[in-house]
């Protein structure tokens, strides 16, 4: 619950304070967006499923958000960043999708 108060807190900071990303990260901040709510939605799943730890969930989170950058700057590396920004995405995208199914499911399952 706290990582959920957390998050509330940061989102509305983030929005009234405005920070300055630096020029360096903007190409992969959506990445870093969407692999911290896949790992925000799996931890929500493992509440539901009454499974839920915070070590495993703060793990999770950074371990997402540094693999998911990593992998698309060694694609721009590479060369082949877009192709690879779309892989991570789609990846990314069906682990949120079947995350927030399983949530459905818990939710009207009752």
């Amino acid at each position: 619950m706290a990582a959920v108060l957390g998050l509330i807190i940061g989102v509305v900071l983030g929005v009234f304070v405005k920070p300055d990303i630096p020029i360096i990260l903007q190409p992969y901040l959506p990445i870093m967006v969407v692999a911290a709510l896949d790992a925000l939605l799996g931890a929500a799943r493992a509440y539901f499923e009454r499974s839920f730890s915070d070590k495993v969930f703060v793990i999770s989170f950074i371990s997402n958000v540094v693999t998911a950058t990593l992998l698309v700057f060694l694609g721009n590396q590479l060369g082949v960043g877009s192709q690879l920004q779309t892989a991570v995405i789609v990846v990314l995208g069906i682990r949120i999708f079947s995350n927030v199914s399983a949530i459905r499911r818990f939710i009207f399952r009752g």
